[in-house]
């Protein structure tokens, strides 16, 4: 599929990220923590990045965050986020510990946000694909 103005590209799904995008489209947020050493993270992926045991399951976040960082970006790189400018991506940390890129939605002003401020999850679609985003809480 040929991405236009309006269209972003859909993910590319797997065998491990499979549960993570079904869980987005039936509203919920999940995670995977490692049964080792109790690790969580984000996205998805076969083994712990914390201790490399592949002995893991998956999570629900509550959907609670606080911002880590963010950029504002002035110019599209992709034709899909031309109409979106300027658009904030941010590192947000799950309570629950794993940290994920993502966006601060429904703000005025990106000069607003500030770090470790609080956030909640809000679901957006994205095309046929639902994403997990943030908004102030």
């Amino acid at each position: 599929m040929q991405a236009t103005a309006e269209s972003v590209p859909p993910p590319e799904r797997d065998a491990i990220n499979g549960p993570y995008w079904d869980g987005l489209a039936a509203g919920s947020l999940s995670f995977q923590r490692c049964d080792c050493c109790a690790k969580a993270w984000l996205p998805a992926r076969s083994e712990c990045p914390h201790c490399l045991q592949d002995r893991w399951h998956w999570e629900k976040a509550e959907g609670g965050a606080r911002l880590v960082s963010w950029v504002v970006y002035h110019i599209a790189y992709h034709p899909a986020f031309a109409n979106r400018l300027p658009y904030n991506v941010a590192v947000v940390e799950l309570d629950e510990g794993p940290r994920m890129i993502s966006n601060v939605v429904q703000i005025d002003d990106p000069e607003r946000l500030v770090i470790d401020q609080r956030l909640r999850l809000v679901f957006e679609d994205e095309g046929a694909t639902a994403v997990a985003r943030f908004a102030p809480a």
